[in-house]
This record gives structure tokens, C-alpha cells and sequence, in this order.
């Protein structure tokens, strides 16, 4: 599928800135705004707004309300035409093939829609879960209507975006849609009390960065899924580094404007259009401008991936592991933090979810990748704080301690995914935990 957020780093700049349940409708009329048709239903364990309730054991009030956005077309005959009104799998492929008949989308996004769809519906089917085929078709319908609806009339993203919630909660959207991907039986989080550790400097004032490899575009929704029974302030809290391609691709979109972004150019797609690279690397600068005063004021969360990309499988054996990060990258961000007069923190993260949703096996240049999609088990690790001036004690140069510190965080955030992959693909589960890693299935 799709999901948001293929997160960068900043490159070519430097750190110098300082139910269908039968719920009716209260309102008798929509209003507008933005083209938009608002029409305002009530939330319900079957809504078609927010997806089914996958555990099957959450309640939800009934009596709240909420707005929801619809992307319609209007029949001859007055009726409204919406991926929201579709009862089967034959209502949806309908659906996007009179839309692509009638000119509203490409033959090119049509195939994507179809792809996605049927990629979600096999993947979700391999939960075994007994609402997989309600929930396939309810976050399917939302999905394709929001990605319409970006195709119809695009979102433009500021340098930092925040997270919309409203009057359609896309945060809500994109942790529904993924959740049923993860097989939580085998996923783990290690660590779980350095988490807390963060929590606790946030509330304090303190920024935290969190330095982590980047696997899919669903990081975003993987890492706030498994902390979101323990520590769901720090789900909501993060800021991410994003690049250009999730704030661009419709597919991506909806999912993105879920997230508290930074957008940025990547390293890997800087050059990909040479006479656009200047305005590329001035739009990274307004974005560092952005991200510094964010961190002026304090209690910001912030990921970063400073490999530039998502992990690929190595060409030669396959095996994946998290791609290198880049010292510039790391130097910069960490500068910013020291430059900020609130007390900052580092801390090295590590992500283990390619299969659930992984990346062409080469770096695109097109923006419109095929998304696959897959159920399986995923993991998350924290490590402990890295202090640069501990790390770098004997460097000699700026150059060599910015590459022993940024290669510290590298290794910490290797070993963490070392374990986390005997944990799920070596099926050794929780017996995986070491001295340094201690997993835990806090969601049991």
C-alpha cells in the first residue's frame, strides 16, 4: 500500500541557523470550504470514517460526533457516487474504473488503486482474523477516497506541517489502516523503559532526537502502533523528517498529513532533476530555519533517518540490514539541538517492518511506486542516550568526531535490529533480549 512517510535527511545544508451501523446525520446540509463537501457522521464501531475496530474488544461512544470529508461525484440522476458508499470488492473496482472512464484519474492511478487494493485484501486475509473481510473493505473505501480526493485537489505541505485531526482525523486514519498489516503476536519493542525515559524529559522541556534507520513508508504508524498502549503522548508528539516524495505521491498523501512533518529534500533525489537542485537545497534551508525554531521552544520529539532512504536488501546476498548512516546528516541535526539553548537529547532507534510494506528493491527516481503490502510481525527498539562530548573524547578534529559520533549511533541502532531479527524471523521471540535489549510485548 501506501502509508507515510518515507522520512530524509537534510543534505546540501548546514547547521549554521541558530457502519455502515446506521448512524445518522445531525446536519440537514453540508457545508464547504476548499471544494470540500463536509458531512458529519456519527462514529460507531462499524464507521466507515475511522475503520473497523480491529481487536473487536474496544468500545467506542457512540454519541460522538465527527466531520468527515467525502471526495463524491454526482450521478445524472442526483445520486452520490463515494468509495464510502461501496457494499463489496465489485463496488470498489467499479468504482475506479468509471472514474478513470470518465476522465477523473489516470489509467496510471487506476492501476495503482486496483493494485493496492488487492495487495491490502491478500495481505489482511493472512491474519486469519474473522473481521478481515469487513475490515478490508471499510479501510479500503476511506483510503481510496482520500487519495481521490488528493488526486482531485491536492494538498500542499508547509516546510513544518502539522498534524491534521481535524475536521478529518488523518492521524486516526493511517493508524487504522496499518494496524491490521501487523501480526502483533510476533512484534516486539525493546526497551520500553527508556521510552519512559524520554517521556519524562519531554514533559520536562528537553528535546529528544531520535536517530533510527528507515524502513517503509508506514514507520510512522509502526512505531506509534506498538507504543501506543504504553506511551501514546510520544506517538503523538513526534515530529518526522520526511522527504519530498510522501508530501507528493497521492497515494502517499493522506497518510503523511497525519504526521507533524519537517519536509525535505532527500540526498538520494537531490540530483534527480539537475536544474532543480538549488531550489531543492534552498527549500531544505527554510525547512532547518523551521526545525530550529521548533527546537527553540522545547518538548519536541524528532526522527530523523540520516541514510537518506529506506533499508534495501543487499544485492548480492539479500540479506537487509539498516543502510549506513550519513555523518553530515547526523552532525546537523545534533548542532541544531546543541544550538538551541534548551537541553537536548540523542538516542539511537532501530525499526524493523520491511515486509509489512517494502520499499522497489532500487531507489526510484518516478514518483508513483507499486506499493506491496504484507501481514507480519514488526519491531521497535530504543537504546541509551548518546552523549556527543562522551563519544568524541579522544577525536582530534571536528571531521573525526562527527564520524565517530555519528557511527556510534549506527552501531547501536544495528545491534538493537540484530535482535529484534532473531526475535521475529529466528522465531526466538522474547528469548531474544540481551543485556542491552530487553523486549517486551507491552500490548499482552
Amino acid at each position: 500500500m501506501v502509508v507515510v512517510l518515507a522520512c530524509s535527511s537534510f543534505s546540501g545544508v548546514t547547521a549554521s541557523c541558530s457502519s455502515s451501523c446506521g448512524a445518522t446525520s445531525t446536519s440537514s446540509a453540508p457545508s464547504s470550504s476548499r471544494g470540500i463537501m463536509y458531512f458529519p457522521y456519527w462514529k460507531c464501531r462499524k464507521s466507515r470514517l475511522t475503520g473497523v475496530c480491529w481487536s473487536g474488544t474496544r468500545e467506542v461512544r457512540s454519541k460522538e460526533l465527527i466531520t468527515r470529508v467525502v471526495a463524491t461525484e454526482v450521478t445524472a440522476n442526483g445520486e452520490t457516487e463515494s468509495f464510502l458508499d461501496a457494499r463489496s470488492e465489485e463496488d470498489i473496482i467499479y468504482l475506479i474504473q468509471k472514474r478513470a472512464e470518465s476522465g477523473k484519474i489516470t489509467e496510471n492511478i487506476a492501476t495503482g488503486m486496483k493494485i493496492l487494493y488487492h495487495n491490502y485484501r491478500n495481505a489482511v486475509l493472512k491474519s486469519k482474523n474473522p473481521l478481515a473481510n469487513d475490515v478490508i473493505l471499510s479501510n479500503m473505501a476511506v483510503a481510496l477516497d482520500r487519495i481521490l480526493f488528493e488526486v482531485e485537489d491536492p494538498f500542499t505541505f508547509l516546510p513544518h506541517h502539522r498534524a491534521i485531526r481535524e475536521p478529518f482525523d488523518y492521524y486516526t486514519f493511517g493508524q487504522n489502516y496499518i494496524r491490521p498489516l501487523i501480526d502483533f503476536r510476533t512484534s516486539y519493542i525493546g526497551n520500553i523503559s527508556i521510552f519512559q525515559e524520554v517521556e519524562e524529559k519531554l514533559r520536562k522541556g528537553h528535546n529528544v532526537i531520535f536517530v533510527s534507520n528507515h524502513q517503509t513508508e508506514a514507520d510512522p504508524a509502526v512505531i506509534a502502533l506498538l507504543l501506543e498502549t504504553t506511551n501514546p503522548f510520544l506517538a503523538e508528539k513526534l515530529t518526522y523528517i520526511a522527504g519530498d516524495r510522501v508530501v507528493t505521491d497521492p497515494f502517499c498523501k493522506p497518510f503523511s498529513m497525519g504526521r507533524n512533518l519537517i519536509c525535505v529534500y532527500s540526498k538520494n533525489h537531490l540530483y534527480d532533476i539537475p536544474e532543480l537542485a538549488d531550489m531543492k537545497k534552498k527549500a531544505n534551508t527554510r525547512s532547518l530555519k523551521a526545525m530550529a525554531m521548533l527546537l527553540r521552544d522545547g518538548g519536541k520529539l524528532i526522527w530523523i533517518a540520516p541514510s537518506g532512504g529506506r533499508d534495501r536488501p543487499d544485492s548480492l546476498t539479500g540479506e537487509l540490514h539498516p543502510a549506513p548512516f550519513d555523518a553530515s546528516s547526523v552532525d546537523n541535526i545534533r548542532r541544531l539541538a546543541d544550538h538551541s539553548t534548551v537541553e537536548g537529547h540523542i538516542y539511537p532507534l532501530s525499526l524493523l517492518c520491511y515486509d509489512i510494506m517494502p520499499p522497489p528493491h532500487q531507489v526510484e527516481k518516478e514518483i508513483g511506486e507499486q506499493r506491496r503490502v504484507s501481514f507480519h510481525g514488526v519491531g521497535l527498539s530504543i537504546g541509551h542516550e548518546l552523549k556527543f562530548d562522551v563519544i568524541t573524547s579522544t577525536s582530534e578534529t571536528a571531521e573525526e568526531a562527527k564520524n565517530v559520533f555519528s557511527q556510534a549511533l549506527y552501531n547501536s541502532a544495528s545491534e538493537q535490529y540484530d535482535i529484534l531479527k532473531s526475535a521475529i524471523y529466528g522465531h526466538d521471540g522474547l528469548n531474544a533480549s540481551n543485556s542491552s535489549v530487553s523486549l517486551s510485548q507491552s500490548w499482552k
